[in-house]
């Protein structure tokens, strides 16, 4: 209970405490000494005295106890708060020393605290002030940049929830939607299905570096679009967020689409006059319609026509597999936008999978699907739909069910020559399958209900995707403002960018003969290394190592056998070292 009174006041009671035993000690004496006399006239005497004495005694320790008080415990109170105050306060005033002159080496000793309290304060604000410059900037230039990246970029939270987004998102998933806003789940925008499927896959894998590819649309079905997520370090067992990165490729496909109708009808043009041509000149008699040379010269011209389109064609043809459109699409992004295509016009749909990755363009697939079953439901009856994904032999087949009347194939013809969608007038549906090389065919299921049956000629089973190339982010947004300085000798080492090196040799003896077999070197940039940057790379010698030297080293011969040759490492490496100083362990033995 003492330790909350103030210092004063505990001296103060100490010092009473200590009168009130010296009277309790006079008193006690007095009294003894009176007993021990044994002479009753002398009590007055004995009484007379011990007040006096009790009189001298109290006004010597009040005395004292002033003097203790007003020159060692206020002043001890007075430094107390001004430390205090310069603690928690900007207080720079001095202290005066004249009120803890009694305090002997306490008062200089409290002095120089502040000083140094003070100018450490002063360093810290200015360091915490060039840090927050530095990182205001910094925020700055990532804002421009993620501002004008072509596409739209997420920052979510493991339970969902928006923590980031740039102007691209907004265009791309707001749409319809409302602008998005912070702290709002994801799932207000895009459908949920392909975002979590994705999402489990990643923590799943276990690993930081991996990414995956899906296929989304926004809640009311209007965009496709193909994203990438990737997940972020989290702490204490607490479920990841991630980084999703979207872009439209409605207006891509649209594009494409296009591109791929214009060059089907250039060819279907140019084939068919060709043919004509080619069929009108074998009718005509040689030498007949016209002189020998020139009607062999036609017929020539005529030929190389044909064969020339028929090439082209077939090119075309093929190049159809190599290009991006037809990319591994997972079964389960394609079904969820087709689900969102199909339930935007109102009919139910239950979807089945089968954990494969088809070779389709998900776009148009999503369209044409789309499409007819809206006819379906429109002119057929339709009134619910089913759609799965089964695996067929190499490839997969895509099965639309119905309940209700069979669809006749004449019907499902005209339904194919209409547009693919209503921004597409010259886009018919039958360019799709064309696109894919396959057909698309109604048929009977065995429990009574209609389907169609669309196969996917290339699908494989989803595996585990091999680890990916690591994501990394190389900045430093401080070489924007570095000044460049052409004296290398008068600048700060951690100013200049540098490579340290190190090689290991066949010996160490170079002037007779050892060469080479490794080199490595790190780039050293604004006083950091830079991670990736590392060049690192064995040698062939052309010559044995000794087994002295891979003791020394762990290389052997067997692993040099099929490494470039010193000529090549040595172009690879100066263009690595261009520009930095060099500093290495024995620098000459390492040169030669």
């Amino acid at each position: 209970m003492l330790t909350r009174l103030s210092l004063r006041i505990r001296i103060f009671l100490f010092f009473a405490a200590l009168l009130a035993g010296a009277l309790v000690a006079l008193a006690t004496g007095l009294t003894l000494g009176y007993r021990r006399l044994g002479e009753p006239e002398v009590l007055n005497a004995f009484i007379q005295g011990g007040i006096i004495a009790a009189f001298v005694i109290s006004g010597l320790i009040a005395w004292v106890w002033y003097l203790f008080d007003m020159n060692v415990a206020k002043p001890i109170d007075i430094l107390a708060g001004a430390l205090r105050a310069r603690a928690h306060s900007d207080v720079t005033g001095e202290f005066d020393a004249a009120i803890a002159r009694y305090l002997g080496d306490l008062a200089p000793a409290a002095t120089a605290t502040a000083h140094s309290l003070a100018e450490t304060r002063n360093a810290l604000a200015e360091a915490v002030a060039r840090e927050t410059t530095r990182l205001t900037d910094e925020k700055a230039r990532l804002e421009a940049l993620l501002s004008d990246v072509p596409v739209g970029v997420l920052l979510c939270s493991g339970d969902h929830a928006l923590a980031f987004y740039n102007g691209q998102a907004v265009d791309l998933i707001g749409a319809g939607s409302g602008a998005p806003g912070l702290d709002r789940t994801l799932f207000d925008y895009l459908r949920e299905g392909p975002i979590r499927l994705a999402h489990d896959r990643l923590i799943a894998t276990g690993d930081p570096d991996a990414a995956s590819d899906l296929l989304c649309t926004t809640v009311s079905g209007a965009r496709v679009m193909a994203g990438r997520m990737r997940l972020m370090t989290s702490e204490g067992g607490a479920i990841p967020g991630y980084v999703l990165t979207l872009r439209d490729v409605t207006a891509d496909m649209a594009r494409e689409a296009r591109r791929e109708a214009l060059l089907a009808e250039v060819f279907d043009r140019v084939r068919r006059p060709a043919a004509n041509l080619s069929t009108l000149l074998e009718v005509i008699p040689q030498g007949d319609a016209a002189p020998g040379k020139l009607d062999r010269a036609l017929r020539e011209e005529v030929t190389h026509l044909a064969q020339a389109v028929t090439e082209l064609s077939r090119r075309h043809d093929e190049s159809r597999d190599d290009g991006w459109p037809l990319a591994m699409t997972r079964d389960s992004d394609l079904l969820e936008g087709l689900k969102a295509r199909v339930e935007a016009e109102g009919f139910p749909v239950t979807t089945q999978t089968a954990e494969l990755l088809l070779r389709c363009n998900g776009f148009e697939i999503i369209a044409l699907l789309s499409g007819l079953a809206a006819e379906l439901g429109r002119e057929g009856g339709a009134q619910a739909f089913r759609i799965a994904v089964v695996e067929d032999g190499t490839g997969g087949m895509i099965r639309l069910d119905w309940q209700g009347a069979a669809l006749q194939m004449g019907r499902l013809a005209d339904w194919l020559d209409r547009p693919l969608e209503a921004g597409l007038p010259d886009v018919p549906r039958r360019s799709v399958l064309a696109m894919h090389a396959t057909e698309i065919w109604p048929e009977a299921r065995s429990d009574g209900w209609q389907g169609l049956s669309l196969p996917i000629p290339q699908a494989r089973r989803v595996v585990r995707r091999p680890k990916p190339i690591a994501r990394a982010v190389v900045y430093d947004f401080d070489l924007l403002s570095k000044a460049r300085n052409d004296k290398v000798q008068d600048a700060r080492l951690e100013d200049l960018n540098y490579v340290v090196f190190d090689t290991e040799t066949t010996g160490l003896l170079p002037a007779q003969g050892d060469e080479i077999v490794q080199i490595a070197a790190v780039r050293i940039v604004n006083g950091r290394r830079v991670e990736g940057e590392v060049f690192d790379t064995l040698v062939n010698p052309r010559r044995p190592i000794p087994l002295s030297s891979t003791e020394v080293h762990g290389i052997t011969e067997a692993m040099v056998q099929d490494a470039p040759m010193i000529e090549d490492v040595a172009a690879r490496f100066h263009k690595f070292v261009q520009g930095a100083v060099l500093i290495a362990h024995n620098a000459p033995f390492a040169a030669l």
